[in-house]
């Protein structure tokens, strides 16, 4: 798969291509961070739209107050950014940890306004409601949504793979222990504050350097758009759309619904009711496959292998 969007800006040179496939990838990068924690753990974040903002204001800050040259050298400093984010990240989970199901997700979404209101405030530091300008790259006019593109695409690839080992590591087993249940999980000994800690903080991290490279392409920051609800309510859509808990069904929710948001927003105008089109693409979906496209689609698999005649499938057990 990486093979292929690795070759996708040479066979795609339209300007307006490749800026869908940057948003494309950057939700996709967004979805299967927020799957670490909402997916595999069950705790539902809704504020991650913060460490999106916050890694976009680092980036900003760095143009601002230190000169860190423009070109490629920001993207070298986005693992810093997200290694940061994600250490300032663990006393924030914490708190919110404090707290389960519905009132968890309503501490984080209060995190998001909360980093909303300091954008505005700490005029000094962001600029306040006049945000932030970064000076624009001398990359090359033919090319210059390439770097972007690639630089996207590499937070993608962190996300998937972070995500994969996850997955089949003790912390992963300890985060679907938590979800299924987690007071349980404590009596046997996993250590529940430590997974659910680490969890949060490789997901801040890794939506944080997604939010850093979005700033440098936009070249400008405002807080309304940089700590977005919209901006958590995309990640969220796009892991129920694929599949919570999959590797694959995050990205794959990304895949359908930016191309089916971008194009109801340019059939529809800037009237905003491309916002409806794009819930009902959502809620179509889900009320045809409940649990995520792959989750579904594999069990209606498993239930039609299930319901084969006996006869059939002794006769395909022989010809394999």
């Amino acid at each position: 798969m990486f093979g292929v969007l690795t070759a996708l800006p040479f066979g795609f040179t339209a300007p307006w291509i490749q800026n869908l496939f940057i948003f494309t990838l950057m939700y996709a990068a967004l979805a299967s961070a927020w799957n670490i924690v909402g997916g595999y753990s069950g705790y539902i974040s809704l504020g991650h739209a913060a460490f999106f903002g916050v890694g976009a204001y680092a980036v900003g800050i760095t143009f601002t107050h230190w000169s860190i040259g423009a070109g490629y050298r920001p993207f070298y400093v986005l693992p810093l950014v997200g290694i940061g984010v994600g250490l300032a990240s663990v006393p924030i989970g914490w708190i919110a940890y404090r707290t389960r199901a519905a009132t968890f997700a309503i501490v984080t979404i209060t995190l998001l306004f909360v980093a909303q209101q300091l954008a505005y405030n700490l005029r000094s530091l962001t600029g306040g409601s006049q945000g932030i300008a970064i000076p624009t790259p001398s990359f090359s006019v033919a090319t210059y949504e390439e770097p972007f593109y690639y630089a996207m695409l590499g937070v993608l690839a962190l996300s998937v793979l972070a995500s994969w080992y996850v997955r089949g590591s003790k912390l992963g087993l300890a985060l679907v222990s938590i979800r299924d249940d987690e007071d349980r999980a404590r009596g046997l000994g996993v250590q529940t504050t430590f997974a659910k800690l680490t969890a949060f903080g490789l997901s801040a991290g890794l939506v944080a350097m997604a939010g850093g490279v979005w700033a440098y392409y936009l070249a400008f920051i405002y807080p309304e758009f940089a700590v977005d609800p919209l901006v958590t309510i995309g990640m969220v859509l796009m892991v129920y759309l694929g599949g919570r808990g999959t590797l694959w069904g995050p990205v794959l929710g990304a895949f359908i619904l930016v191309p089916a948001q971008q194009y109801l927003a340019y059939q529809l105008g800037a009237s905003e009711l491309y916002l409806v089109g794009y819930s009902a693409v959502f809620l179509v979906v889900m009320l045809l496959l409940p649990r995520g496209i792959l989750p579904s689609l594999s069990d209606r698999a498993r239930r039609m292998r299930v319901g084969r005649p006996p006869g059939r499938r002794n006769e395909e057990a022989v010809a394999s």
